[in-house]
């Protein structure tokens, strides 16, 4: 078994972003800015907004964080979202979900403005996605991408996994994963195969992937019998069981398999948030450029 870095993927790209945002606070005497929405208390969330926190430090993007009350309504999460649309100093806007009390966060990702936001969930980013007809396309636009899916592909890359003509099967349809991972794998000329709960002969499917992508939020799902020799295993799963953190494959079940493997913690974790910082930069590079 060959394990993917994302830890050590992700500080490589991290130190990237910190160079290039230096460059540009020399030339214009500005760097970008992110806004983050927490709504309510949820331990995970709060530490998923503190770690993007810091890590905006980190490289030098200014942060500018939000706690509303679990109770705010959407209108009121939607109003806050459109004052930060008219902050000049605020590239890019991350609403944390999910949202408490089970509440429909669609009205307000739909509120934010297109060009801030960095997680790629407003429909006009996911249909420019869905149009972009190759890789180069969507790096070329700039186009502001899911940061999950984004990390799963720079992962790829920098292991120097190659992705053209592989059949890629990717275990989950949600918008934050599934789609536009599907999207990005076929734009860097993967075959795809998108499965889900309801799939039949789900195992077979996998069984003959060169790729697979679990993304299925159901703790160790996938064992070695979903899993060929030589194939590329990306675990997105982040599940919090009795015994601890685990991802949605049975890592101890493939650990003496001949595949690669991302780890869960330390895997796309990691190149998520990184993605976030990326995004900020590239919505503020947008910005710049429409200037």
């Amino acid at each position: 078994m060959n394990l993917i870095d994302g830890k050590k993927i992700s500080y490589e790209k991290r130190i990237e972003i910190e160079k290039r945002i230096e460059k540009i606070k020399q030339q214009t005497s500005k760097v970008p800015g992110l806004a983050t929405i927490l709504v309510g208390n949820n331990p995970a969330s709060q530490v998923y907004i503190k770690s993007k926190i810091k890590a905006c430090k980190d490289v030098g993007i200014k942060s500018f964080h939000h706690t509303l009350h679990e109770n705010t309504s959407i209108e009121n999460i939607s109003a806050l979202i459109k004052d930060l649309n008219n902050n000049q100093e605020v590239d890019g806007i991350l609403l944390q979900l999910p949202l408490p009390n089970n509440q429909d966060a669609q009205d307000c990702i739909n509120a934010i403005n297109p060009l801030k936001d960095v997680d790629g969930l407003h429909p006009f980013n996911a249909g420019l996605l869905n149009l972009s007809k190759s890789w180069d396309e969507i790096i070329e636009k700039n186009i502001l991408v899911s940061c999950t899916p984004l990390g799963v592909i720079h992962m790829l890359q920098m292991s120097n996994i190659s992705i053209t003509g592989k059949t890629a099967v990717v275990i989950g349809r949600s918008n934050l994963v599934g789609k536009p991972v599907s999207m990005l794998l076929l734009a860097n000329n993967a075959t795809i195969i998108m499965a889900h709960s309801k799939t039949n002969n789900l195992k077979n499917l996998c069984k003959n992937a060169d790729i697979i992508v679990a993304a299925i939020g159901k703790p160790k799902f996938v064992n070695k019998d979903f899993i060929k020799d030589g194939a590329v295993v990306i675990d997105v799963g982040i599940n919090r069981t009795p015994d601890g953190l685990c991802g949605d494959v049975d890592f101890d079940s493939v650990k003496d398999m001949n595949i690669n493997i991302t780890p869960v913690p330390g895997g796309v974790g990691p190149m998520t948030i990184t993605m976030l910082l990326e995004n900020t930069l590239k919505a503020f590079n947008n910005k710049i450029n429409r200037n």
